[in-house]
């Protein structure tokens, strides 16, 4: 396939940066090359290949050393922001925190402040309904626009078809759109629960530093925290090789540079069971963890 790199290091692309490398790539930075993204969907399928679809990849565990599939990168980015109406556009690879920021200190928008150092992209916020401290992006979605990935043409959802959930929509659900870009409506602020907890604050003093994807276990509910789990089983910095659990935050799974994905699902694995053991709670992950099966 003429459009595909091969044997390319794709370890930035996660934010654990465990060693990886991706047997075919291609990273997409213009509308102007959706037509190739179909070319290679069809390419991979008559191989039996599968694809990985990146933006950021902050909330992405690689667990492989070379993916045998077809990864592509979602660099498509801008965004504008209209004063009179509150309607924001924007594209799929940008950061979720640099467009909260920018709306506040350039156009006094305030709206997304929780946002603020929220790692990840947009498209990543969308898929995963990302939150923080109450705040949803289902809250403000309109709508978005989609390469239908089984015939190639280009669609809009609108949010009654993202059948949002905690940490779910039907991007994630049926995996067949490729994200262009989405519309949020900025003129009201629709909370899941108040909080006035100053997150800039958190993020900065509170939050570990250094290689993760932030919490990596979701919470069984609002009244137990998977930080709190995990510290009771004793695990706080619990590490396994180059795999460690922050001595600042619980939930927090680090890599210090020097493992592999092997240490990573070595110690999840060990906290998955001691929790269940201790608790008879069984704690999901809310970061995916990549393989090679199919």
């Amino acid at each position: 396939m003429q459009y595909l790199e091969q044997h390319i290091d794709i370890t930035y692309l996660s934010n654990y940066k465990t060693p990886a490398t991706a047997r075919w790539y291609f990273e997409i930075s213009s509308q102007q090359e959706l037509g190739k993204i179909f070319e290679i969907i069809q390419w991979a399928q008559s191989k039996d290949l599968k694809i990985l679809w990146i933006s950021w990849g902050t909330n992405m565990l690689f667990a492989f050393d070379e993916y045998e599939g077809v990864v592509i990168k979602n660099s498509l980015t801008g965004w504008d922001y209209n004063k009179e109406s509150k309607i924001l556009k924007t594209f799929w690879s940008e950061s979720i925190w640099m467009i909260a920021e920018k709306l506040e200190n350039v156009y006094c928008q305030d709206l997304w402040h929780r946002f603020i150092w929220l790692p990840g992209s947009v498209a990543g916020a969308v898929y995963w309904n990302a939150g923080c401290f109450g705040l949803e992006i289902e809250n403000n979605f309109v709508s978005c626009e989609v390469l239908d990935l089984e015939n190639g043409q280009v669609s809009t959802l609108l949010k009654n078809d993202m059948n949002f959930k905690y940490r779910d929509s039907i991007l994630k659900q049926e995996r067949k759109y490729f994200i262009i870009s989405a519309i949020f409506d900025l003129s009201k602020k629709v909370e899941k629960y108040h909080s006035d907890i100053d997150n800039i604050d958190f993020r900065e003093n509170k939050q570990p530093k250094g290689n993760s994807c932030w919490s990596f276990f979701k919470n069984p509910s609002r009244d137990i925290s998977a930080w709190f789990l995990i510290e009771k089983v004793w695990l706080k910095w619990h590490k396994i090789w180059g795999a460690y659990f922050s001595d600042k935050h619980a939930n927090f799974l680090m890599h210090d540079g020097h493992g592999t994905y092997k240490d990573m699902l070595q110690l999840i694995d060990v906290a998955q069971e001691k929790v269940e053991k201790e608790f008879w709670i069984k704690i999901e992950n809310e970061v995916q963890i990549i393989t090679n099966k199919k």
